[in-house]
């Protein structure tokens, strides 16, 4: 295949799955066809089915893409040179946010929840969080910023299911919020918003349990700007 061939095919391929995320994560799995994927992306279903095989190809293509593979943001937020707990909160903001405002993770996130209804398994990010979080855990006691009470074993399987309940109830939790202001719930930047803000007042609670003694009272905003802010130092690392 010639390099122009390539890039169309490879384009074609994007545009299906970009066009199915869409639609996996406003409609869900089961309302979805290959027909609609096919009106949505403006490519025939032959085109669809010469990519991706089935619907079930489909979904597994768009949870690889996206929800599965957090490999960027888990080197960013694993520098030495910058506090751990630091590192662990900014890149919980980063993933809440890619979760809120990018459409293919989000679909991913979806997909993963109606799992039981898809024939085909579905990868997951979990056991890489976890791995990431023990790791970052783990230096930040070897700094003598962890609360000796604090296993990062058994902390980090925690705090990996709590920061993803967060990131993905608050939007549905708090659409009667968005609507009653006149910002609709599938607002890409007002989820965002509002996952961001819920998000940080989770680790408002949680924070003083990680960190020895009072702790840095400037660690969460920094965290939290690091992850919205491209030339912050620690977003530098991406």
């Amino acid at each position: 295949m010639d390099s122009t061939l390539q890039e169309r095919a490879q384009a074609t391929r994007r545009k299906v799955l970009e066009a199915a995320a869409d639609l996996f994560a406003t409609r869900g799995y089961a309302a979805t066809s290959i027909n609609d994927i096919s009106a949505r992306s403006g490519r025939t279903s032959g085109a669809v089915y010469f990519h991706y095989t089935n619907k079930e190809g489909v979904a597994l293509a768009v949870v690889r893409d996206r929800f599965a593979d957090w490999g960027h943001l888990r080197s960013r937020y694993t520098a030495r040179d910058v506090c751990p707990l630091e590192n662990l909160v900014g890149l919980s903001f980063a993933v809440a946010g890619s979760l809120a405002d990018d459409p293919v993770a989000r679909a991913g996130a979806r997909l993963w929840a109606e799992r039981a209804t898809i024939a085909a398994p579905l990868p997951d990010p979990f056991g890489a969080w976890t791995f990431c979080a023990t790791r970052l855990l783990a230096r930040a006691r070897q700094r003598g910023t962890l609360s000796s009470g604090v296993s990062p074993a058994r902390t980090a399987p925690a705090l990996v299911r709590a920061f993803y309940g967060v990131s993905v109830l608050t939007a549905p939790l708090d659409a009667h919020e968005g609507a009653g202001s006149g910002r609709g719930a599938g607002e890409g930047r007002w989820r965002g918003q509002i996952v961001g803000e819920r998000l940080y007042e989770w680790w408002r609670l949680v924070l003083p349990a990680l960190y020895v003694r009072r702790g840095d009272p400037g660690l969460l905003e920094r965290a939290a700007r690091a992850a919205v802010e491209p030339d912050h130092p620690l977003a530098e690392r991406a």
